[in-house]
C-alpha cells in the first residue's frame, strides 16, 4: 500500500515536472518568435536631411506658444528675400489666425506640428491621425492650403507616426541641424550652431518664441549666404521622385540604391 501511494506521488511530480517544462517551453518559443519579428520589423524614420548636389538648406521654424516674434521674423526674412518653413501646431493657429494667414501671405509654407503638441509616440494611431487631421483642416480653413509636412512634438516618433504621416499622404520632416535657440544661447552661438553643422540638404530647426531667435536670425542667414548656400523652404529642397530614407534619415532617391545595387552585382 506504501509503495502504491509513493507511486502516485511520483506520478503527480512528474506530470507537474512535466508541464512546467512544457510552458518554460511555450514561452521561450514565444519570446524567440517575437525576437526575430522585431528584427525583422522595419524601422520607419523620418526625413533628416536631403541627398542632393544642390547647395540648398531649409531653414524651418517651430511654433507652439506666444507669438510676439512673428512680426519681427517675417520682417527679417523679407528684408534677405528668404522663403522659410513654418510648423505650426493647431493650439496657435487658433490663437493667432491673423499670423498664420500673414506667414502664407509673405510665402513661406504653413506646415503642420500636431493640433494640441503631445508626445506622439505614446499616442494609438487613431489619435495620432486625429491630430494631424484636426491641424490641416485649421490651416486649410485660414490659408486655403493643405499642409503636406509633419514634424513630430519635440522630435518624438516612432514607426506608428512615421507610418500615420504618410497614410496622410504627407512627409515626416525633422532637422539635421539644430540652432538650440530654445537654449536661449547668445545670438553668436546660435549663428555658430547652425553654420558649422550645414550641408547641402541641410534642414535648420529653429523656434517662434526662443529669446535670441530674432536678433540671431540675421546673422544666421548672412552666415549661411557667405558658405554660398541657398536657403529655401522645406518644400522646394525634397525630392520629387520616389525615395527612402537610409539609416541617418537621408531623403535618397530610390534609383541611386537600385543603381549601386546593379553596378555592385554587375562587378561580381
Amino acid at each position: 500500500m506504501r509503495l502504491l501511494i509513493l507511486t502516485k506521488r511520483s506520478l503527480i511530480t512528474l506530470s507537474f515536472c512535466l508541464l512546467v517544462g512544457a510552458l518554460t517551453a511555450a514561452i521561450a518559443v514565444s519570446s524567440a518568435t517575437k525576437a526575430v519579428q522585431t528584427a525583422t520589423t522595419q524601422r520607419e524614420i523620418p526625413i533628416y536631411c536631403v541627398d542632393t548636389t544642390k547647395k540648398q538648406v531649409a531653414l524651418s521654424f517651430d511654433a507652439a506658444w506666444g507669438n510676439e516674434q512673428t512680426d519681427q521674423l517675417l520682417e527679417i526674412l523679407e528684408k534677405y528675400n528668404v522663403k522659410t518653413t513654418f510648423f505650426l501646431v493647431g493650439e496657435w493657429v487658433d490663437k493667432y489666425p491673423d499670423d498664420v494667414k500673414k506667414i502664407s501671405a509673405k510665402g513661406h509654407d504653413v506646415e503642420n506640428h500636431s493640433n494640441t503638441h503631445p508626445h506622439m509616440s505614446q499616442m494609438s494611431t487613431a489619435d495620432i491621425t486625429g491630430e494631424i487631421q484636426a491641424c490641416n483642416e485649421k490651416i486649410k480653413k485660414l490659408t486655403g492650403k493643405t499642409p503636406t509636412l509633419f514634424r513630430a512634438p519635440y522630435g518624438d516618433y516612432n514607426n506608428d507616426v512615421v507610418k500615420s504621416v504618410k497614410g496622410c499622404n504627407m512627409y515626416c520632416v525633422q532637422w539635421d541641424v539644430d540652432s538650440l535657440d530654445w537654449k536661449d544661447p547668445t545670438p553668436e552661438q546660435i549663428k555658430q550652431n547652425v553654420v558649422s553643422k550645414i550641408k547641402n540638404g541641410s534642414i535648420i530647426l529653429m523656434h517662434n518664441g526662443a529669446k535670441n531667435t530674432p536678433e540671431s536670425l540675421p546673422y544666421v542667414i548672412e552666415a549661411i549666404k557667405e558658405q554660398g548656400y541657398e536657403i529655401v523652404p522645406i518644400s522646394k529642397i525634397l525630392l520629387k521622385c520616389d525615395y527612402y530614407t537610409d539609416v541617418q534619415g537621408k531623403m535618397c532617391p530610390k534609383e541611386t540604391s537600385e543603381t549601386q545595387n546593379s553596378v555592385a552585382s554587375a562587378t561580381q
